[in-house]
């Protein structure tokens, strides 16, 4: 209850406070191309249910029927507009209506589209256990998630490969350890990561180790090393497609 409390306020705040911006960018996504400035993107939610997350569109007209989910930075899908609301999260802001609605939470697994969701393992269905967030550790580890994926000739397995894992394991992480305390540092961080995401990545390698986090984990939360491939939380297997 208090979760939602502090969600539903803060968002409605959010709004308030990010009106002018947001009003800013859809006029120059309208400009571009002339089309709705908005993406209604179907997301896997709490229990498995669908619902309609609002993003600020950086993407050209039908580029979701691509059959492509995972994006890199050098994606010829994404606008020049697109760029730069992707750079500063301009597209996550509008999801602040989804919070308000009670679709999302502040902080929380990110929300998968079906795709992803039909190949979680056993384990990883535990992710819909909670409302998807805005943000959570995996989004300020992974916050370079198209630069990985830049590059790659099979971006959604590249992902399946060396990104899901380990935000499937930080996700459970969380939902194990969720408090308003642990949501308020992550919002912060967030924030963080726009301007110094080393400060970000050791703002969230701290709160992992005083959680007592699994030590290859939070190894892997340093972003020292490049990425290597590894088995989602309950897989029995450890897939050998190497980059």
């Amino acid at each position: 209850m208090a979760k939602r409390f502090f969600d539903f306020w803060l968002a409605l705040l959010g709004l308030l406070v990010a009106s002018p911006v947001l009003l800013a960018v859809m006029f120059l996504v309208w400009r571009e191309d002339r089309h709705n400035p908005f993406y209604i993107a179907p997301r896997v939610g709490r229990g498995g249910k669908l619902f309609r997350m609002v993003k600020m569109r950086s993407m050209r007209i039908g580029a979701d029927r691509s059959g492509v989910s995972s994006t890199s930075n050098d994606d010829g899908r994404i606008t020049p507009v697109g760029h730069f609301i992707r750079r500063f999260k301009i597209d996550e802001l509008t999801q602040l209506w989804n919070v308000l609605r009670g679709d999302m939470s502040f902080v929380g697994p990110r929300p998968q589209v079906q795709s992803g969701v039909d190949v979680y393992t056993v384990r990883e269905r535990d992710l819909l256990s909670v409302r998807p967030g805005i943000t959570d550790f995996a989004s300020i580890v992974f916050s370079d998630e198209g630069t990985i994926l830049s590059g790659s000739e099979d971006p959604d397995r590249d992902y399946d490969h060396l990104i899901r894992p380990w935000k499937s394991r930080l996700g459970l992480t969380y939902i194990a350890t969720q408090g308003l305390w642990v949501d308020i540092q992550l919002i912060f961080l967030t924030a963080v990561a726009i301007i110094s995401r080393q400060t970000a990545l050791q703002g969230v390698v701290r709160i992992l180790l005083a959680m007592r986090a699994d030590p290859e984990m939070v190894e892997v939360c340093h972003r020292r090393s490049p990425l290597e491939p590894a088995s989602p939380p309950g897989a029995e297997y450890r897939p050998l497609c190497h980059r």
